[in-house]
């Protein structure tokens, strides 16, 4: 191995156990508030797409955590932010944590992907643009994300929040 290549590996091997790092001071942060509010649910971890993310999940059935999810994920969304709060005290970075409660965001992840493919199918065969409803940044991103992988392009208009994807023809 060539010093180039370790220090390579070194570099990545250093994001991957700081990402692992935030893993663990959210998994401990959100075991205490699990405690706190009596609700059973285990927590996995994980690093994808260059940030930590994790799932609350529950064996008993998923009615205890949807408290935790709220209306559209309002409450999940919260509870993001604070987890973040919580990580950034402890490393004093800031964190790109996403959290996830019972499926919702992988649900929702799915759901949005299926609305992009879909506008850039209709915006193909109208050859016009196609503005969609206000969205959180994350479902603007899955619905970005989407559309590029069907070889169209989008953009953002508005104020948050009611900030938008516009889908436009190739």
């Amino acid at each position: 191995m060539t010093e180039g290549t370790t220090s390579a590996a070194a570099e990545g091997g250093d994001t991957l156990t700081r990402l692992e790092q935030e893993g663990e001071i959210a998994a401990d942060y959100l075991e205490g508030l699990l405690d706190i509010a009596d609700l059973d649910g285990d927590i996995d971890m994980d690093v994808e797409a260059d940030r930590a993310s994790v799932s609350i999940i529950s064996d008993s059935g998923s009615r205890d955590l949807q408290k935790l999810v709220g209306r559209d994920g309002e409450v999940l969304e919260a509870l993001q932010e604070l987890t973040r709060l919580a990580v950034h005290r402890e490393t004093g970075d800031r964190s790109r944590l996403m959290l996830d409660i019972a499926g919702f965001r992988a649900q929702k992840r799915s759901e949005l992907a299926e609305l992009g493919a879909k506008a850039a199918a209709d915006v193909k065969a109208s050859g016009e643009p196609m503005k969609l409803d206000p969205m959180t940044p994350f479902e603007r991103k899955v619905v970005h994300d989407a559309v590029a992988a069907a070889g169209l392009r989008s953009e953002s208009e508005g104020e948050e929040p009611q900030r938008f994807v516009v889908v436009l023809p190739a």
